[in-house]
């Protein structure tokens, strides 16, 4: 049964974009923050596949086993990739591609925000669709941590 749109935090077909992305904004502001919350508490709820994240590995890494520290996120939608990368100084940069037929035909440069706002309403759509989804998106926004 679909969850009522009307309800403050209800995940339905017309649930809030802004709202999703004002809680993915919250206190991230590097490629690693942005990667643990889509791997770790949205992976399961999202198609496989849709999230890749790239990992520096130092030597130190390479021995203990450990996977490195990320420095690129991609998540593959429909019909665009959203890719968020560690920049120099710390700072994230950000770029929408848009695919078709498998084909990057445009790549973007965006802010932070705007590449949030386009990861809102690819998340959005999939919890439209998905049960899964629509749960891993409503303990997100209720504080249930990713």
């Amino acid at each position: 049964m679909p969850l009522d749109p009307g309800e403050p935090h209800g995940l339905g077909p017309m649930f809030d974009v802004q709202l999703l992305a004002a809680t993915l904004r919250a206190d991230r502001a590097d490629v690693a923050s942005y990667a643990r919350v889509l791997s770790g508490a949205l992976a399961d709820a999202l198609p496989p596949g849709m999230v890749e994240v790239e990992h520096h590995r130092s030597l130190a890494d390479r021995v203990s086993g450990r996977a490195g520290r990320p420095v690129a996120v991609v998540v593959h939608g429909a019909d665009r990739e959203l890719h968020l990368r560690e920049a120099a100084h710390g700072a994230v940069e950000a770029q929408v591609h848009q695919v078709v037929r498998g084909v990057v035909i445009s790549r973007r440069t965006v802010g932070v925000d705007q590449w949030l706002h386009a990861l809102a309403e690819d998340l959005t759509r999939i919890a439209a669709r998905d049960a899964a989804a629509r749960g891993a998106l409503d303990r997100l926004l209720n504080g249930g941590g990713p």
